[in-house]
Order: C-alpha cells, then structure tokens, then sequence
C-alpha cells in the first residue's frame, strides 16, 4: 500500500494536518477551523485553514463526518501520521516502575501473561492482549509426593523458575523409596529438556530394557509424565484483559462499531493470527483500521511487538488492541517496554 510523501506536503499543510491529528488522538472529536485558528502557532485567518483542510481532505487524508463538523484523519492520514510525524513520548517513570513492579512479582508464568495483559489495558486505556508461548519449557526437576490413599503430587519445575503440578493415582503399596527413586530417575533425564523430548527418551529406554527400573516404578513414571500430556493446542492461545474499556462515553455514538469489535475479540484464533504476523518484527508494528481484514468493519487499531527471551529467540507477541483514536505516540513506546520486560522473565 502506497501512500502520499510527507515530503509532498507544504509546511503549512503539514503542520495543520498535524495538529488536526493529534488534537482528534487527544479528544475523540473532529478538530474545527476555529479551535486551529485560535492556535497562536498558526498564523492564518479561518478561510485560509479552511482551505488547507479542504486540500487535505482532497488528499485524502482528512474527512468530515458529517457537512458542519471539523476534520478527522483516515486511516491513510493516521498511517502517514505514525509513520512519519509522530513524536514518541516515553513512558513515565511511574508508568515504567508499574510495568517493573507488577511483572517481578513471584509466581508461574501463567500469572506474568495475565498480568502483562492487565497491564497493557490499564495504561492504555483499551483492551491487552498477550499471545501464551507456543514453545516448551526446558526443564529442571520433577518430583512425587506422596498424599496418601493411593494418590501423589507430582510436581515439575521449569527452568525459567514456572511451577506445575497435577494430582496422579498411584498403587496404594508405593513406597517413600520407590517414589524417591522415580523421581530422580525424571529429574536426570529432563535436565535442559523440553517434556516431549524428555519423554521419548525415556519411554525409549524403559521399552529397550536399558533402565534399572521394576514394573512398578516404570509404571508410575508413566504415570507422572501422562499428566502432562495434554495437546498444547487445547490451552488458551490468547489471553485479552480490558475489553470494558472499548465501552467508554465516546464509543456510545458508534456502538454498531464496538460490537462489531467485541465480536472480533471473540473469535480469539483470529486475533491470534493477525498478532503472529507481527512475530518476525523487529520492533513494535502498528495495524491501522481496514488495513487488516478481521477489524475492517470495526475500524479498530492493533498495536503489537514480539517479546523475546534472554537468549534473543521471540517466546510470543502481546499488544493492545482499540478504536483507530488510541494515543499512538504513548501507547507504542509502552507496549515496547512491557515487551522487553516480559522477556526477562523467559531464560
């Protein structure tokens, strides 16, 4: 998709079609000649910014929504706007000591995504979103504890620090010294792997009479890794926090819009698939009304980022999703941020 130059434009016109942005970003509102006229910046009479606007909206670059209101950017005016003129304005120390704080607090990772979500919705005012990694965990420790009545606790440590653990039928007659043995038999083997390779290799050994493990113990170890063995595919693919802020005052004027962006959330899968093509970006990407198909009739914005682990490998994608008004300049530099922080988290 092509779009006009910056360099196309006058200064004048540039610097009238800036302000008619930010000021419709800030406000919701169409911006009118009048507001631009009292700007002590702008240096023209009303009929000469009258006239600017109406080259702009020639351009295509600014609309009316209806014959006496001021001008609001299109989608083409927004993309030429966020990719040439907006000026980022960084995250607050208070903003970065919230990401910090809320995101270091102790727990399994599941908790992290659901806080990095929750994050996103409160400092953006829209809705977060994070993608839960598709990747395995590479892992450090099992263990069996024993509940009594023919039942243990079996219980698996990740290498990042993420604690799981299920409740498994064992034989009533399992001994402390068996269910010691079993686990140090899983824990020598997991080290550095991932649960699916750890149990090739081991269900590979038993089958091959290579381990010096009894029918019982062979059994429980079976036991302890089928716990885990549900399809990936079956957890959740995204988690999305905060879509009671679509319903703000202003979006009661459009609220087929809102539905129709309420019903996109919905349908997670697809959401999914358009956060995964941001996957291989280097930095943060910004999805404008209709240039995705999914939020054509909505007319709602997606502003996503990668996030990457120690090592540099990207884990998953988050972001925030809103109306195309959302505060770019704050809400980019954000999303960055909880990007980078989340990935500290991943070893």
């Amino acid at each position: 998709m092509s779009f006009l130059p910056i360099s196309e434009l006058t200064e004048r016109a540039r610097d009238i079609f800036q302000r008619v942005v930010e000021g419709y970003l800030e406000t919701g509102q169409p911006v009118g000649s009048k507001t631009l006229a009292g700007d002590r910046d702008i240096n023209l009479s009303p009929a000469s910014i009258r006239s600017v606007l109406a080259d702009l909206e020639q351009l295509g670059l600014l609309a009316a929504p209806h014959t006496s209101a001021g001008r609001m950017p299109t989608e083409t005016g927004l993309r030429i706007f966020v990719d040439g003129m907006m000026r980022v304005a960084e995250p607050t120390p208070q903003e970065r000591a919230q990401i910090e704080k809320r995101l270091s607090e102790p727990g399994p990772i599941e908790q992290a995504l659901e806080q990095t979500s929750a994050i996103l919705s409160d400092l953006s005012g829209a809705a977060g979103m994070v993608m839960v990694p598709t990747r395995e965990h590479r892992l450090a420790q099992f263990s069996l504890v024993n509940l009594g009545q023919g039942r243990a606790l079996a219980v698996l440590v990740s290498e990042d620090g993420a604690v799981e653990n299920r409740v498994v039928e064992i034989d009533p007659m399992a001994s402390p010294s068996m269910l010691e043995q079993v686990s140090n038999y899983i824990t020598a083997r997991l080290a550095g792997r991932t649960l699916s390779e750890a149990s090739i290799a081991m269900r590979s050994e038993i089958a091959a009479g290579r381990s010096r493990l009894d029918k019982a113990s062979a059994d429980l170890v079976e036991r302890g890794l089928a716990v885990w063995s549900e399809d990936a595919a079956r957890r959740p693919v995204l988690i999305v926090r905060g879509q009671a802020n679509l319903l703000d005052e202003s979006a009661m004027g459009d609220i087929e819009r809102v539905r129709s962006l309420l019903d996109d959330l919905e349908n997670k899968q697809s959401v999914a698939t358009l956060l995964e093509s941001a996957r291989e970006a280097e930095s943060t990407r910004i999805f404008i009304g209709s240039e995705n198909r999914l939020f054509s009739l909505s007319g709602s914005s997606v502003i996503a980022s990668p996030y990457r682990d120690r090592e540099g490998r990207v884990v998953g994608v988050l972001g925030v999703i809103g109306p195309t008004r959302l505060n770019y300049a704050r809400v980019v530099p954000m999303v960055d941020l909880t990007a980078r922080s989340l990935g500290k988290l991943f070893g």
